[in-house]
């Protein structure tokens, strides 16, 4: 019997393997109302404009993509992305829910932070955010490793289950399952978690 499994790989988004997340996020209308995953990008000087039109937030993230600040860890299936983790720098990804907190509680910035992770819905419940993860975690290493922060959920003490759909980031347990610690909370319902990466 053939196995019709998907075998997944990573690559990383670059202005080559951008028309595959470019068709990933088509297919999902531009991804939470038309952001392409430009949200944790405003405050960079290339982000003039976001926010205002889904076709300047997608010309916007070319832009980034094409400058080499826009980075993200893209599952592939084949030749078909069906899942990123979005990281950078504090630089490149300025912008952070809870941002007035943030700041007041942190003892210093990281070198990188993980800040949206997305899964194509035909993918979904089958390990891809944790491989998306995994994948950004691979990348940073091989740029030279350091501190990673996170910003998951953190739904340890909720019994009533969230939907997949808000959770563009994971949850608590599924950093702690990479080896990720938690530092301290993030709003309502969020927390930080950190990570040394050794570099590759």
């Amino acid at each position: 019997m053939v196995s019709t499994e998907p075998t997944y790989t990573i690559a990383s988004l670059t202005p080559q393997t951008w028309p595959a997340f470019e068709a990933l996020v088509q297919r999902h209308n531009g991804i939470f109302g038309g952001c392409w995953c430009t949200w944790f990008h405003d405050g960079h000087p290339n982000c003039e404009g976001r926010g205002e039109t889904a076709e300047g937030n997608q010309a916007i993230k070319k832009r980034l993509v094409d400058d080499g600040v826009a980075h993200a860890a893209l599952v592939m299936d084949g030749d078909e992305a069906v899942a990123w983790a979005e990281y950078g720098t504090p630089e490149e990804l300025p912008t952070l829910h809870h941002g007035k907190q943030y700041h007041a509680t942190k003892a210093a910035d990281p070198d990188y932070r993980i800040t949206c992770v997305f899964v194509d819905k035909r993918h979904r419940r089958r390990g891809v955010t944790e491989l998306a993860i995994s994948g950004a975690l691979d990348l940073i290493a091989q740029a030279g490793g350091g501190r990673v922060e996170s910003y998951p959920h953190d739904l340890t003490d909720q019994t009533k289950k969230m939907s997949s759909s808000f959770l563009y980031n994971g949850t608590r347990r599924l950093y702690e399952r990479l080896g990720f610690d938690y530092d301290r909370p993030k709003g309502l319902k969020n927390c930080v978690m950190v990570k040394t990466v050794d570099p590759s």
